[in-house]
């Protein structure tokens, strides 16, 4: 039997089934918007999704859960003994996850290994993961080699100031990659900012978010 899906509007009632200290509201929030696009409107059925960002996964959760890809009930249960919503994803438990994540500075790396064995992979980080060497070496990597089955977006809320005059956006695109950036509360720019990729080379999303903390 199918799961029923929900909407957009069914977010904010499901995010607060998720309750905790570990539930790191900012750094959930600021990802809720462009969780949903992706998987409302920009990921295909062959697509890999991997969430590098995962020290912050509510929002994560209840997308999956409108989404019927986990049951509703599950949210209830965050972070508990018994329960498939560690306060890091566990892709052993949540398919959906890709990849088992948390520390900083990996999913990345493991977003260039996936794309190169042929899939396409869009992977989440945040702009404070960006403190991380590692993932350097992956940007740099994929825009040497045009590794054009790669996307990735980075949500901007201002977690770290790198004081890049032309912004994020910018780094990227000096490491041979195409590169946009948009609102990361508005929709509609979050999907075309998705399909300003060139086609020809690794492609990446600023989606800058303002936060209240």
């Amino acid at each position: 039997m199918a799961i029923a899906t929900l909407g957009y509007d069914d977010l904010p009632a499901l995010l607060t089934r998720l309750t905790g200290d570990e539930k790191h509201d900012v750094s959930a929030v600021s990802t809720l918007d462009v969780l949903w696009v992706l998987h409302d409107r920009v990921l295909g059925p062959d697509d890999r999704f991997l969430l590098s960002k995962g020290h912050g996964p509510a929002a994560f959760y209840a997308v999956l859960a409108a989404k019927g890809l986990i049951p509703v009930d599950a949210l209830d249960g965050f972070g508990s003994f018994n329960s498939m919503l560690g306060y890091h994803p566990d892709r052993t438990l949540v398919p959906a996850a890709g990849i088992g994540s948390g520390s900083l500075g990996h999913g990345l790396a493991i977003a260039v290994g996936a794309a190169l064995a042929g899939r396409r992979v869009y992977c989440l980080v945040g702009d404070a993961e960006l403190d991380e060497g590692s993932n350097w070496e992956a940007v740099q990597y994929a825009g040497r080699i045009g590794l054009e089955r790669l996307a990735v977006v980075v949500v901007d809320n201002r977690s770290s100031t790198y004081g890049w005059p032309d912004g994020i956006h910018a780094r990227f695109a000096l490491e041979g990659w195409s590169a946009a950036r948009c609102d990361g509360r508005d929709h509609d720019a979050i999907e075309q900012a998705f399909a300003a990729s060139d086609g020809d080379r690794p492609h990446v999303v600023v989606a800058e978010v303002a936060t209240k903390r």
